[in-house]
C-alpha cells in the first residue's frame, strides 16, 4: 500500500496518505539465506551499546575543504514547464539555504572556525515495489485516485539513479567534508516480500535487478488490466489518466520489466526498519495468516466497488483493522472477480530474522559494514535497532518503530524505550544522532506486540521526552510521512526527509559542525536524482527511464503537491547550543 492524495499524511483519510505509511510482521519459511562471517569490529547490539563503524570520520577543519553545491537543489530543482493536465518537467531554480536559530543564535564568522564532525546523506522511503505481486491494494484507486501509482513500475531505475547521484556527490556542500556513509529510515521496500528486500540490497551494495517477477516472458499487472481506472501505457485504451493528459509510451511495460544494474554506493552504508519492511502493504502483520499464502499465490484481485474501498480505507487508517480481517473478508468475497497470475516463490514475506539474515548475506556487502549496522545479536534476537559509529565524537542510533502488531502508525516497545534511555546515558559524553521510521506526529500506535503482549507501548510524545532528558542528542532524523519537516525540539532538532518515490523524490545531506563558540550547526541539503530533468518518451533506456520516474510521479493524479514543504524545511543551517 502506498500511495498518497492531496491531503496530508499526517491525520486525513486518504489511500495515498495511508499507502505512503503502511506495514505488518510476516513468517516465512524456506529463506534459505546464507550468513557470513563479520569481518568488522564487533558492533553494537540492543544489549551492549558500544558503537563501530567502517571507517569512523576524523574531524576536518571545514577551511581545509572545498565544498560545492554542484549536484544539490541549492543550484537546481526540477520543475514543470506549460501548463495542462500532463505537464513536463525541466530545470528550475534551485532552493536556497535557511538559517534556523529556533534553538539558539548564530555568530558571526563561525565559518571561519567551525570544524566538521560529520557528513553523511539519509535516503527515505524507497519502497522498490512488486507492481506484479498478487497482494497489492491497487483497487483502493476506486475511491481515491491517489490509491495507485501510475509511475511504481520504476523504482528500481529510480532508486539506480539516487545511487548515481550519491555517487558522483562525493563531499557535503557546506564543508567539504566526504560524505562517510548513507543510512536508510526505512520503508526500503513495499510489500514486505523477499524479493523486494534482495532489489533493495543489490542497488545499495551493487549488481543486477530483474523487476519481472512471475511469468518471465509476460507482464502480469492492472496496466495490461483493461481497467480504465489504470493508466495503460501501451495501449490505447482512453483510461483515466490518459484521460488527464497521460502519454502512450509503446513498449513502457517491456522496458519497466527490463534488468536494471547499480553499481552500488561508493561508501558504507546502513539500514532502518520501516513498517512496510516489516508488513504486508505496510498494514498488516503475515506471519499464521491469510496474508502469506496470497503472496505467493496465483490470485490477484484488480477492482473493488468504491463503497468497499472506502470503507477498508477508513478501517486501516483509523487503525480498526490491524490484523487485516477486512481485507481477508474481501478478498474471499471477490474470490470469483481475480485475475489468474503466475505465482512466485520469491514474494514470501520476511520475519524480522530473516530480513537481518538477508543483510548479513555476503552477498550484499558492498562497501560495507557486514550486515548494515544488523548482526548476529539482532539475528538471534530478532531485535532490528542497533548503534553505530557515525565519527569519533558521534555515535548513531538505529531504531525500530514498526508496531508489530500491525497498523501503520508507530511506537516503541517497552524494551527498547529503556534500551535506547540507557544508551544515550552511557554515551553522555559523545553527540548522538537518533535514526527512525516514523517521526514523532505518526507514533501514536498502542497495538499490542504479538510477541510481548503484555509490553507497554511508548508514542512520540514520550520519546521526544526522553530525548529532551539528553542533552548529547543533536537531532532524531526520520521519514515516514514522505514529507520534509524540520521542527525545533527544545535541545535538539527533529528532521523527517520526502520519499523517494513520490515527488519530489528527495534524499537529504546532513552535515554537522563544531563552531567553536557554544554552537553546533546541522546542515541539511536536499538532493534529487541524477537522472535528467527532460524526459523523451522514447528513450526507454535505463536513465531514460529514470527520467520518466520523476515526470510521471509530478503528476500522478491525487498527489499532495506540499510534501516538498516550505523552504526552512528543506536546505537549512540549524543551530543549537552546546558547551
Amino acid at each position: 500500500m502506498h500511495r498518497r492524495s492531496r491531503r496530508t499524511a499526517d491525520s486525513q483519510l486518504d489511500r495515498r496518505s495511508f499507502l505512503a505509511a503502511a506495514g505488518a510482521v510476516t513468517t516465512a519459511a524456506g529463506l534459505g539465506l546464507t550468513v557470513g562471517m563479520d569481518s568488522r569490529p564487533a558492533a553494537a547490539t540492543p544489549g551492549d551499546p558500544t558503537p563501530t563503524a567502517a571507517t569512523p570520520a576524523q574531524e576536518t577543519p571545514a577551511a581545509e575543504a572545498a565544498p560545492t553545491n554542484a549536484g544539490t537543489t541549492l543550484v537546481s530543482v526540477a520543475a514543470p514547464r506549460g501548463s495542462g493536465g500532463y505537464r513536463r518537467l525541466g530545470e528550475g531554480p534551485g532552493w536556497s539555504r535557511v538559517v534556523r536559530a529556533d534553538l539558539a543564535e548564530g555568530r558571526s564568522g563561525r565559518e571561519d572556525r567551525r570544524t566538521a564532525l560529520a557528513c553523511f546523506v539519509q535516503f527515505t522511503d524507497l519502497h522498490l515495489t512488486d507492481v506484479q505481486h498478487p497482494l497489492r491494494y491497487e483497487f483502493f484507486r476506486s475511491a481515491d485516485a491517489g490509491g495507485w501509482r501510475p509511475h511504481e513500475a520504476l523504482t528500481l531505475p529510480g532508486v539506480v539513479s539516487l545511487v548515481e547521484r550519491v555517487n558522483k556527490l562525493r563531499r557535503g556542500p557546506a564543508t567539504g567534508k566526504p560524505l562517510g556513509f548513507m543510512v536508510t529510515t526505512g520503508d526500503n521496500g513495499d510489500e514486505n516480500a523477499r524479493i523486494e528486500v534482495e532489489w533493495f540490497l543489490t542497488a545499495l551494495s551493487g549488481g543486477r535487478m530483474n523487476p519481472n517477477t512471475g511469468d518471465p516472458r509476460h507482464y502480469e499487472g492492472v496496466q495490461n488490466s483493461g481497467l480504465k481506472l489504470y493508466w495503460h501505457p501501451d495501449t490505447a485504451l482512453r483510461d483515466q489518466d490518459k484521460a488527464v493528459g497521460y502519454p502512450r509510451i509503446d513498449g513502457y511495460l517491456a522496458a519497466a520489466c527490463r534488468g536494471v544494474t547499480s553499481p552500488g554506493l561508493n561508501i558504507p552504508w546502513y539500514s532502518t526498519f520501516g513498517n512496510h519492511d516489516g508488513l504486508s502493504g505496510g498494514c498488516y502483520p503475515a506471519a499464521g495468516t491469510f496474508i502469506s499464502d496470497v503472496a505467493v499465490g496465483n490470485k490477484k484481485l484488480q477492482y473493488i466497488p468504491p463503497a468497499e474501498a472506502k470503507y477498508l480505507i477508513e478501517g486501516e487508517v483509523n487503525g480498526a483493522d490491524p490484523k487485516g480481517k477486512r481485507i481477508e473478508a474481501m478478498l474471499k468475497a471477490h474470490k470469483k472477480d481475480m485475475r489468474t497470475v503466475t505465482p512466485d516463490p520469491r514474494r514470501v514475506p520476511l520475519t524480522a530474522r530473516q530480513y537481518v539474515a538477508a543483510h548479513l548475506d555476503p552477498r550484499y556487502t558492498g562497501r560495507g559494514p557486514v550486515g548494515h549496522g544488523y548482526t548476529r545479536a539482532n539475528l538471534d534476537s530478532g531485535n532490528l535497532y542497533y548503534t553505530f559509529r557515525v565519527s569519533d565524537r558521534v555515535i548513531g542510533i538505529s531504531l525500530d518503530s514498526t508496531d508489530p502488531g500491525g497498523h501503520y502508525q508507530g511506537s516503541l516497545g517497552t524494551a527498547q524505550f529503556n534500551w535506547l534511555d540507557r544508551t544515550l546515558a552511557q554515551h553522555k559524553d559523545e553527540y548522538a544522532l537518533v535514526f527512525s521510521h516514523h517521526p514523532s506526529w505518526s507514533m501514536s500506535n498502542m497495538t499490542p506486540d504479538p510477541a510481548r503482549p503484555g509490553e507497554k507501548r511508548h508514542n512520540g510524545d514520550e520519546v521526544l521526552a526522553l530525548l529532551g532528558r539528553h542533552p548529547n542528542v543533536l537531532a532524531w532524523i526520520n521519514g515516514h510521512s514522505h514529507r520534509n519537516r524540520i521542527r525545533p525540539r527544545g535541545t535538539f532538532w527533529e528532521i523527517a526527509t520526502a520519499s523517494h518515490v513520490d515527488y519530489p523524490q528527495l534524499a537529504r545531506v546532513i552535515e554537522i559542525t563544531d563552531n567553536k563558540d557554544g554552537t553546533i550547526s546541522l546542515f541539511t541539503t536536499l538532493v534529487e536524482s541524477a537522472a535528467p530533468y527532460r524526459t523523451d518518451f522514447h528513450d526507454l533506456s535505463q536513465t531514460g527511464l529514470a527520467a520518466l520516474y520523476r515526470e510521471l510521479a509530478f503528476n500522478a493524479p491525487g498527489s499532495d503537491t506540499s510534501l516538498a514543504g516550505s523552504p526552512t524545511d528543506r536546505n537549512t543551517e540549524l543551530l543549537l547550543t552546546r558547551r
